[in-house]
């Protein structure tokens, strides 16, 4: 029996093959999600691993027998289906399992016009309906499945958002780590001023050469090596269905996320002059005021994709942007890019003459810690406890997500619950690197 609490989360389906995720659930998904939308054409994209034929067909007969045509638009990232779902103005299923290993797949789920389907947003249902065997009955008239590659109009429309004409030529290394974004760099590239490094662009779900997840540094050990052994002027890193890229600079360090939310929220307000820009607890307070000085109104969201695309909409906003290097673009349907966000830092790169590291540096005014997880018994506790031990004058807090404590002169930090585990992540900033082991320190013994 499967545990459709664990499979079935807040932001979406995601389990073990096959004990946890199969074809059966995948096709109970395909019929419910028409349920939940009332759609009568939804699209289905995959990712590269070896399980994922089989559910996105499964989730594809789903669909059909409730009654809807299905269109199989084929192997890509999950902005390419969030592509395909805004351009038809359809829902659409992504099957893949992000970052996660090779044991797991899963299905992420977006109405019409790429919304988000999350917890309080569909999921909640769906997960109901599973737990109840509530499947619907085949329709009378089911409906049709048919293929249509769209990476063609999914590339022409993200250089129609970028100019990119002019610009200098670029030695870029890009690491697909095994994944999607092997399938979809080189037509995302192809025609620019780029000589390409290709690193594990075979699709391969085993991940034989490192995880494809950015977010944890020893995956971008190999990208930093191959940018300082061919002299790139930057690595593009993506985690396994491409809508996350980190970036490394010529001289092979990370780029703080924190630094492209700032580089790119002043392009965009350069193009959508006085636009809201959304980000999370977590980005560095030098993406707020940036965002200020080039005439745009700060927003500050909860860490998720759901919170963040909620905020977009309701202030219209042009640009989001979060730590995990998730970036969301109101031209791409609110939806989060990492191929878009690339394109945008390659045309500011390739735009002047300075190397990345200097360009990025002006946005980069703080020292980070970084997240540092810590086990604790009681989460709910342990945060009034450390609030109370910081509450005095000059010093502000808010629980937006967790607890975000501002001790002023550029120093803060955000504890923030796990939704999953007792833990707590650390993060604090401050304008100088002892500052912020000073506080690093002085919270995690209040934690710990």
């Amino acid at each position: 029996m499967a545990d459709f609490d664990r499979l079935v989360k807040a932001y979406d389906i995601r389990g073990t093959v096959p004990d946890e995720m199969n074809a059966g659930i995948a096709r109970d998904v395909g019929a419910l999600f028409v349920r939940l939308t009332g759609t009568r054409r939804l699209a289905v994209a995959r990712d590269m691993r070896d399980s994922s034929p089989d559910l996105a067909g499964a989730l594809a007969e789903g669909a059909a027998a409730a009654g809807a045509d299905v269109l199989d638009a084929g192997l890509g990232s999950t902005d390419y289906a969030y592509y395909v779902s805004g351009a038809l103005g359809i829902p659409a299923a992504m099957i893949t399992a992000s970052h996660n290993p090779a044991a797991y797949n899963g299905i992420k789920l977006c109405r019409a016009g790429a919304a988000p389907v999350g917890e309080d947003t569909g999921l909640a249902e769906i997960r109901a309906w599973l737990a109840a065997g509530d499947i619907p009955a085949s329709a009378a008239a089911p409906g049709t499945v048919t293929s249509q590659d769209m990476r063609t109009d999914y590339v022409r429309h993200l250089h129609s958002l970028v100019p990119l004409a002019g610009i200098r030529p670029l030695k870029v290394v890009a690491d697909a780590g095994n994944g999607m974004a092997g399938h979809m760099v080189p037509g995302v590239l192809a025609g620019l001023p780029v000589d390409l490094v290709p690193l594990y662009f075979e699709l391969d779900g085993t991940f034989p050469n490192h995880e494809a997840n950015p977010l944890e540094p020893k995956n971008l050990l190999d990208c930093q090596a191959k940018v300082r052994e061919t002299g790139a002027d930057i690595g593009l890193a993506f985690d396994g269905d491409a809508d996350r890229c980190f970036f490394i600079d010529e001289r092979g360090e990370p780029v703080p996320p924190s630094a492209i939310v700032g580089l790119v929220a002043a392009r965009e307000l350069a193009r959508y002059p006085g636009s809201a820009i959304v980000h999370n607890v977590i980005t560095s307070a030098a993406a707020v005021e940036i965002i200020r000085e080039h005439g745009g109104t700060p927003v500050r969201s909860r860490v998720g994709h759901s919170y963040m695309k909620a905020l977009m909409a309701e202030h219209d906003a042009a640009f989001g942007g979060e730590h995990s290097g998730h970036y969301y673009f109101r031209d791409f349907w609110r939806a989060d890019t990492g191929m878009l966000t690339a394109l945008h830092v390659l045309a500011a790169l390739g735009g002047q003459d300075r190397p990345l590291s200097e360009l990025t540096g002006e946005y980069s005014r703080y020292v980070a810690s970084g997240e540092i997880n810590s086990h604790v018994s009681d989460v709910p506790a342990k945060l009034d406890e450390v609030e109370a031990a910081y509450a005095g004058p000059g010093v502000t807090a808010d629980r937006l997500d967790g607890l975000t404590v501002n001790l002023g002169d550029g120093r803060w930090f955000n504890l923030r619950p796990s939704n999953t585990e007792p833990l707590l992540r650390l993060n604090v900033e401050a304008p100088s690197h002892d500052a912020m082991t000073a506080i690093r320190d002085e919270v995690l013994a209040l934690v710990r």
